[in-house]
C-alpha cells in the first residue's frame, strides 16, 4: 500500500512553512498536517450528521498537547500521561476558537469538532500559528460550510539589549484582524498600530495561500438548512416589544420584559406552538435595537454617551491580616483583589511540552455564579477564568520588579464579587492596587478598559464604544480590552463577532482607550493609593538575600544538610531558606529579627578570614595543647597553647575557661579552611 500526500508549501518570516494532506486521519470531514520548521501539527475537523436541539451553534475546539512532541515523559509521578490541558494549552485553543468562530454562520446547529495535535516541536516556532493555519485550512477544504480562511502572525520584538519590547499575535481573513494577543512594556499607540498593519499583510499571502489549496483539493460545501423565523411570529414578537424595548434595557428589566413576551406568546392562540423561536427572534430585535440607539441616535442603552465611563470606584488595605488587598468598582462590574507574598519556595513548577521552569508571578481570576446573579455548582477554573487571568498578569507583568530587587513569589487571586461588563480589565485595576497595598514595588499604576463596536455593514458606517456593560458586550461587534499605563500599553485582547476589524477602527480605539486609561488612574486609582507602600505588610515575610560564591554551598548545608537544618533550629524553626544554584541564599520569615540572625549565619559560615583579621567569639572548647572558639555560622578556630600568651604556660586554663569571650588576631588560614588565632599576637 502506498500512502499518497499533496504538499504545499510557503513560508513565514523567512522560515518555511508546509500543508501536507494525505489520507491520514481519512475518517475526519478534512485533515491536515501542518509543518513549520520542525514544529508539526496534525488539525481535523468534523461535523455531525444532524441537528442538535439548542439556541447555539456548537463548536468545540481542542488543543491537544503531546509531551513526546517535544521529547519529553513528564507528569505526575504515578501517572506519566497527559492529563487535563495545562494552562498554555487553554489559552492556544482559545486563541483558534475565537479566530475562526467568527466567520460560522451561528444559526448552524451541527456540531462542529476542531482538534490540533502537536506532533513535534522544536522550541523555535510557535505551534500556536501553525496550528490555526493547519486548522483553518483544514476548515477551507472540508466541506463544513465556513466563511475562511484565515491566518495568524506572530511578532517578537526586542531592543538592542534583547529584553523584550512587545510580543504580538495578529489573526484574521483576508480583508480584516479579528483575534489579537499583545503584550508590550509600555507600546505607544503609533507602534501598536504599525504592528497591526505589518501582520496584516502577512496575513493575507497565508490566505491567498490556502485559497490555492482550496483550487486544488477543496471539496465541495455541505448545503445545511439553517432556521428562519415565522413572519406571523416575528411581526407579533416586533410590536410587542416595541414601546417597551428601550426602557427595559434602560431600567436593568430585560429579563423581566422577555418573560412577559413569552407569557404572551404562550397565551396566543395561534403562535403558542412555536415557542421555541422567540428567544431567537428576540435576540434578533434587541441586536438590532442596540445597534441602531448608537448608530443613528449616538446613544446607548443605559442613557450615557459613546465615550462616557460608567462611576468609578476603588480602595485598599480593605483586610488587615492579608498581604495586600484592592477593590475596584465600574458600574456594577466588582473586582476584590488579594495578593499574597512568600519566599522563592513558592513558585510555581511549570512542566508542559512547551516549558519547563518556575514561575514567581500568577494571577488567578475567578468567577463565581452569584457574580451574575445565578446559581450552580463551584467547578474549577474553566477556559473563561484561565483566559481572564492570564490576560491580566499579562496587563502587569512589565510592571512588576525584578526577582534581584523584589526576592518575592507573589500570588493575587481576583474575585469578581459583580460582572456587567469586563470584568478582567477590572481586575487589571484592582490587582494593582492590591500589589502596591502589598508593597510591592509597582514602577506605575496599571488601568485596563474594555471598548466597544457597532457595525453597520451596508452603509459602512460604525460607532466605537468605551466601557462596554453587559448587552453592549452581548449584542455589540467587537470586545476591545487595552490595558496600560499613562506612557504606554502593556497588554491588548480583541474577539469580534463579525468578519473583523480594519486599521482605521483599531487606530481609533486604541485613541479612544487611551483617554478612558488615563481617567481611570487619575480619578480613582492614584487618589486611592498614591504609590506602592514603602514595605511589606507585617503579615508578609520578610526576605532577606545573600550571593555566596558556588563552592561555599556545601558548606552552608553540611554533611546531610545538618548545618542549614541547625540554623533554621536556632531561629525556632520560623524561617525558610533557599539556595539556587547560583549561589543565592533567600532567608525568609515573619520575624525580622529571627531573619537577621539566620542571615548572620550563613554570611559568618562562608566568611573568608584573612591572616591579620581581628575576630572575636567564645570558648567553647578546651584540649590539652590549645583552646576552641566558636566564631559563629559553624566556623570555629583554634588557640595553640603558645599564642595564650608570652612565655611559658603550663595549663591552658591559666588564661582561658569554658564559656569566656575572647578578642584574638587570625595567624593561619589553611588551604581546609583551618583557621588559627592568637591572643598574644594581638598585645
Amino acid at each position: 500500500m502506498e500512502l499518497h500526500r499533496k504538499i504545499f508549501s510557503t513560508e513565514i518570516d523567512g522560515t518555511p512553512v508546509s500543508i501536507e494532506v494525505s489520507e491520514l486521519a481519512g475518517q475526519a470531514n478534512a485533515a491536515v498536517i501542518g509543518k513549520h520548521g520542525n514544529t508539526i501539527v496534525l488539525a481535523t475537523v468534523v461535523m455531525g450528521k444532524e441537528d442538535k436541539g439548542g439556541d447555539f451553534f456548537p463548536l468545540t475546539v481542542d488543543y491537544e498537547e503531546r509531551f513526546y512532541a517535544a521529547g519529553k515523559i513528564i507528569g505526575s509521578r504515578f501517572v506519566r500521561r497527559e492529563g487535563r490541558p495545562s494552562d498554555e494549552a487553554t489559552l492556544s485553543a482559545r486563541l483558534i476558537d475565537r479566530t475562526i468562530r467568527p466567520l460560522f454562520d451561528h444559526r448552524l446547529r451541527r456540531e462542529v469538532q476542531v482538534v490540533v495535535t502537536i506532533l513535534s516541536y522544536d522550541e523555535q516556532n510557535d505551534p500556536d500559528v501553525i496550528g490555526l493555519l493547519a486548522a483553518s485550512t483544514a476548515l477551507h477544504i472540508s466541506d463544513i460550510p465556513w466563511n475562511g480562511p484565515v491566518a495568524g502572525v506572530q511578532t517578537v520584538k526586542k531592543d538592542a539589549s534583547n529584553n523584550l519590547l512587545f510580543k504580538s499575535f495578529f489573526a484574521g481573513p483576508e480583508q480584516y484582524v479579528n483575534m489579537i494577543e499583545f503584550e508590550g512594556k509600555e507600546i505607544n499607540e503609533a507602534e501598536a498600530t504599525a504592528a497591526f498593519e505589518e501582520s496584516h499583510e502577512k496575513i493575507k499571502k497565508l490566505v491567498a495561500f490556502q485559497n490555492d489549496i482550496r483550487k486544488d483539493i477543496g471539496k465541495e460545501k455541505t448545503e445545511v438548512l439553517l432556521p428562519a423565523h415565522d413572519e406571523a411570529l416575528y411581526q407579533e414578537v416586533s410590536s410587542f416589544l416595541e414601546k417597551d424595548l428601550g426602557a427595559a434595557f434602560k431600567e436593568k428589566r430585560v429579563d423581566s420584559l422577555k418573560r412577559a413576551l413569552f407569557d404572551h406568546i404562550s397565551a396566543h392562540e395561534t403562535l403558542c406552538e412555536k415557542i421555541k423561536e422567540v428567544e431567537a427572534i428576540f435576540e434578533q430585535i434587541a441586536d438590532s435595537f442596540v445597534h441602531t440607539e448608537a448608530l443613528v441616535y449616538n446613544r446607548r442603552v443605559d442613557g450615557r454617551a459613546l465615550d462616557e465611563i460608567r462611576p468609578l470606584y476603588a480602595e485598599t488595605r480593605i483586610f488587615p491580616t492579608t498581604h495586600g488587598s484592592g477593590l475596584f468598582i465600574r458600574g456594577n462590574t466588582q473586582v476584590l483583589a488579594m495578593t499574597t507574598l512568600a519566599s522563592s519556595s513558592a513558585e510555581q513548577l511549570v512542566e508542559t511540552m512547551e516549558t519547563t521552569g518556575r514561575k514567581r508571578f500568577m494571577l488567578h481570576y475567578n468567577f463565581p455564579n452569584f457574580s451574575v446573579g445565578e446559581t450552580g455548582r463551584s467547578r474549577g477554573p474553566g477556559r473563561r477564568e484561565i483566559g481572564h487571568g492570564a490576560l491580566a498578569a499579562k496587563a502587569l507583568a512589565a510592571m512588576i520588579p525584578d526577582k534581584e530587587e523584589f526576592p518575592y513569589t507573589i500570588r493575587i487571586v481576583a474575585e469578581t464579587l459583580s460582572s456587567n461588563g469586563s470584568s478582567s480589565m477590572a481586575s487589571t485595576c484592582a490587582s494593582c492596587l492590591s500589589l502596591m497595598d502589598a508593597g510591592v514595588p509597582m514602577k506605575k499604576h496599571v488601568a485596563g478598559i474594555a471598548m466597544g463596536l457597532m457595525l453597520d455593514t451596508e452603509k459602512n458606517t460604525y460607532k466605537i464604544l468605551t466601557d462596554i456593560q453587559g448587552p453592549e458586550d452581548h449584542y455589540g461587534d467587537m470586545d476591545f480590552k487595552v490595558a496600560g499605563t499613562v506612557d504606554g500599553i502593556t497588554a491588548i485582547q480583541m474577539d469580534v463577532k463579525i468578519n473583523g476589524i480594519t486599521g482605521t477602527i483599531f487606530k481609533e480605539a486604541l485613541a479612544a482607550a487611551k483617554n478612558a486609561r488615563l481617567h481611570i488612574i487619575n480619578t480613582v486609582m492614584r487618589p486611592a493609593l498614591p504609590a506602592a507602600r514603602p514595605e511589606v505588610s507585617p503579615y508578609a515575610p520578610k526576605i532577606l538575600t545573600l550571593v555566596v560564591p558556588k563552592e561555599k554551598i556545601g558548606e552552608i548545608i553540611g554533611p546531610g544538610g545538618r548545618n542549614i537544618n541547625a540554623v533554621i533550629a536556632a531561629s525556632l524553626d520560623k524561617i525558610t531558606i533557599d539556595i539556587e544554584e547560583d549561589g543565592t541564599v533567600y532567608i525568609a520569615g515573619v520575624e525580622k529579627e529571627l531573619v537577621e540572625r539566620a542571615y548572620n549565619s550563613i554570611k559568618a559560615a562562608v566568611r573568608e578570614y584573612t591572616v591579620g583579621e581581628i575576630v572575636n567569639g567564645k570558648v567553647v572548647r578546651i584540649l590539652e595543647f590549645g583552646a576552641i572558639v566558636d566564631l559563629g555560622g559553624g566556623r570555629d578556630g583554634m588557640i595553640h597553647v603558645s599564642e595564650l600568651k608570652e612565655g611559658f604556660v603550663k595549663k591552658v586554663e591559666d588564661v582561658v575557661h569554658m564559656g569566656d569571650e575572647v578578642v584574638a588576631k587570625v595567624i593561619r588560614v589553611d588551604p581546609e579552611g583551618k583557621i588559627g588565632l592568637s591572643l598574644k599576637n594581638l598585645v
